[in-house]
């Protein structure tokens, strides 16, 4: 199976997509990076994790948070990321830390053919 790791933040619809893409596959695992408002908000599946984080920081401080809180968390040597929600200061970071913590990425995003590696 899978990992995915995704930002669920601001962006009109976004919220449906990783949901979305959520449903229509099976991870593993899936981490949420979020802030309080999606924390509190989101509907989650069983095997999602949200991470709340202070995402008004700056680039480095939200990498490092996003360290620490996948740190000893991810099975996988590579991870499904989508980036449809949040902002590019978020994606940044999410880039930032999953190269720290020395894992692949494959880019994978909701299409109208279905979900597909980008």
């Amino acid at each position: 199976m899978a990992t995915l790791i995704a930002c669920l933040s601001t962006g009109k619809g976004t919220w449906g997509h990783v949901n979305h893409l959520i449903d229509g596959s099976q991870f593993d695992q899936t981490f949420l990076i979020t802030n309080d408002f999606g924390k509190e908000n989101f509907n989650k599946k069983e095997n999602t994790q949200l991470i709340p984080l202070d995402l008004n920081g700056g680039i480095k401080e939200i990498r490092d948070s996003i360290v620490n809180n996948l740190k000893g968390k991810i099975k996988d040597t590579e991870v499904d990321v989508n980036f449809i929600s949040g902002t590019g200061r978020e994606h940044m970071a999410l880039i930032g830390a999953l190269l720290k913590l020395g894992v692949g990425i494959r880019l994978k995003a909701l299409t109208k053919e279905g979900i597909e590696e980008i």
